[in-house]
């Protein structure tokens, strides 16, 4: 367990019955709880109460963070400023290290949204991103952690999740847990084990991802990070296409000197483009007089509208 000095801070979201809650505990954390469903406030109140400021549990729902809607917010929504200042926890700038911690059980239904909702924040520095690198612990499916660790030319496995997920985080797998585990501490007492053809499927991962201290380096920016996304996706709505047939359906009359600055092959299919190869290609195309946003600005609009 940790030393002598302030105990590392974790925030666990959905602790329900509080079972890891109590193995953070036992490993000397300083534990905050977010927690919507008020079957199980009252057991985690007393566990706070209990113990000597080890733990707080607050009513709140962790993928309810920062609604767009702007009105007072009502639990379970809640906003992350609060949140953060509740914890005591203050913004340090992007390079430096990890300010928080956060532990928790990705929801099976709408996984790959929200997991898109996690790369949307960081690549944007939005929600809790604007506190710097904070390190998120997930349970996630062995599914979706195969296509976040994805390699290029893996035909249907390399997505644009894989893409983005890897050149945003440095993605480490803590333990594989079968399915079974869980099976008894869910509310229902039963949990719904998503089939899957394509992909092995048999257990949660518990998978690290802590935001790449060098992301924003080149021309990568919060603020022009949406558009790359949607370059990145538009790339992989037709993944056998060429790169060169892509450079044309953006309108670029330089493609060609483009590609040999890039050093990529002419007919290079975009599947077979590695993160970083994605990344260069955006960075030569915001050099380029022929690149505008305009490209992606309806497709970026349509897709916020729908992740939020």
């Amino acid at each position: 367990g940790p030393g002598p000095g302030p105990q590392p801070l974790l925030l666990e979201f959905a602790p329900g019955p509080g079972i890891l809650t109590r193995t953070l505990l036992d490993a000397g954390f300083r534990v905050v709880a977010l927690e919507s469903n008020s079957d199980f406030l009252t057991d985690l109140q007393s566990l706070e109460n209990s113990l000597d400021g080890q733990f707080k549990v607050i009513h709140g729902d962790f993928f309810r963070l920062d609604p767009l809607s702007k009105e007072a917010l009502k639990p379970p929504a809640v906003s992350s400023d609060k949140l953060f200042e509740t914890m005591g926890v203050a913004a340090v700038p992007w390079r430096a290290d990890v300010p928080l911690k956060i532990f928790g059980i990705v929801p099976q239904q709408l996984e790959r949204n929200r997991l898109w909702r996690f790369l949307f924040a960081m690549y944007e520095c939005s929600s809790i991103y604007r506190y710097g690198r904070v390190e998120l612990n997930l349970f996630i499916s062995e599914k979706e952690y195969t296509v976040l660790t994805a390699k290029p030319g893996e035909s249907k496995i390399y997505q644009a999740l894989s893409v983005i997920a890897q050149l945003g985080y440095e993605i480490e797998l803590l333990h594989k847990e079968p399915w079974s585990s869980f099976a008894t501490n869910l509310k229902n007492g039963g949990l719904a084990i998503p089939k899957s053809v394509q992909l092995p499927n048999d257990h949660l991962c518990l998978v690290r991802l802590t935001p790449q201290q060098n992301l924003f380096t080149g021309g990568l920016k919060p603020s022009n990070a949406s558009t790359f996304i949607f370059m990145v996706k538009q790339s992989f709505a037709k993944p056998k296409s060429r790169l060169t047939d892509r450079l044309n359906s953006w309108s670029l009359d330089n493609s060609d000197t483009l590609l040999r600055a890039l050093e990529i092959p002419r007919n290079a299919a975009m599947r077979n483009l590695y993160p970083e190869d994605y990344k260069r290609l955006f960075e030569a195309l915001q050099n380029s007089d022929m690149f505008t946003e305009t490209l992606f600005h309806d497709e970026v609009l349509a897709s916020t509208m729908i992740m939020n």
